[in-house]
């Protein structure tokens, strides 16, 4: 049987339904925002350090930087290293598409008993797919019996008890328990190791923007003793970049304020769409200057928003760019957009 597509793997194609242009005046492309608005809207790839808790890494970011507030995608215990990301200011809004979104780890997992290399392997397998978890005694949520799906368990390779192998999941899986279930199958007992993200949703390990603590103290020090933007764009990245896995819906100028006001998106906005949504899945949307106006839940596929010349296609679930960024032509009833109630 083939195995899901992690989100990582989809590939889609930005489908064109109608032509327009974007009036230079209001908004900016990303990257060109001023530096408190880049700060405002900005993401950080952290590599966590083993030790501190996902919360206390994120407190030393937000002091570090003097911000009011702060978020991260996804939580790693203190003795789990790598990808955390984090979400300041303004873009903690979204943090709700990273902690749903794949990850991936590479994990040692110790076996309590001798064990054949063949038997490991076909074990693994066992557990890709959809499964049964019930999050651990020490976890933040609450412990009732949930499905979470593994993508692939890829076997690295086997030293005496160690196990190494590489792991993608979906967001909320537990590898301490899923190393522990592997065990029980195996008649031995398992537990995990040591552990580290290598990805958590478009944030990769292998990403230049990858950063330390120490990175983010040294070049946001820099930034502050010479007001030069150059060293913020060192270690942050626009809050877009971490939609990237989300299917796409790309509206004109005249719908931007009515979704930042909290209106559905009608047919007629939308200029370009991505392929492979369908109905009830999330969706971003976006300007034509590449800025995130807000999160969505479609309520029609891909092919019925590019057939469609009237009716809402995707109602929000939550905006991103403040009101007023761009101009309320839906006040005059100029527009095709649904005015918010």
């Amino acid at each position: 049987m083939p195995r899901t597509t992690p989100p990582w793997e989809i590939k889609r194609e930005l489908l064109t339904k109608a032509q327009d242009t974007t009036n230079p005046k209001y908004g900016c492309k990303p990257s060109e925002r001023p530096a408190k608005e880049y700060i405002k809207y900005g993401t950080i790839n952290l590599d966590k350090p083993a030790g501190p808790t996902s919360h206390e890494v994120a407190a030393w970011v937000k002091r570090i930087m003097h911000l009011e507030a702060i978020g991260h995608g996804g939580t790693l215990d203190p003795k789990v290293t790598g990808i955390l990301p984090i979400t300041l200011e303004d873009a903690t809004k979204m943090v709700q598409a990273l902690l749903y979104s794949g990850k991936e780890y590479v994990c040692v997992m110790k076996l309590h008993g001798d064990v054949r290399e063949d038997q490991v392997k076909r074990v693994l397998s066992e557990f890709e797919e959809e499964i049964f978890q019930r999050p651990p005694l020490r976890s933040s949520v609450k412990r009732q019996l949930r499905t979470r799906r593994i993508y692939y368990n890829d076997y690295m390779e086997m030293d005496g008890r160690n196990v190494l192998f590489k792991v993608g999941c979906e967001g909320g899986t537990y590898i301490r328990k899923l190393c522990f279930d592997i065990g029980e199958i195996l008649g031995v007992g398992a537990h995990m190791q040591e552990l580290r993200r290598l990805r958590a949703g478009p944030f990769i390990e292998t990403s230049a923007k990858k950063v330390t603590l120490h990175d983010v103290a040294y070049w946001f020090g820099e930034y502050e003793e010479k007001k030069d933007q150059s060293f913020l764009c060192k270690f942050i990245e626009p809050m877009e970049v971490a939609l990237m896995q989300l299917p796409k819906i790309v509206v004109r100028d005249s719908a931007v304020d009515a979704l930042c006001h909290g209106a559905n998106l009608t047919a007629p906005g939308v200029l370009q769409v991505d392929t492979g949504i369908v109905k009830g899945s999330g969706v971003a949307v976006f300007t034509l200057k590449g800025e995130a106006i807000a999160l969505a839940k479609a309520l029609v596929s891909t092919e019925e928003i590019m057939q469609l010349s009237h009716g809402a296609v995707a109602a929000s679930s939550r905006v991103l760019m403040p009101r007023g960024t761009y101009p309320k032509v839906w006040k005059t009833g100029g527009t095709h957009e649904q005015r918010p109630k």
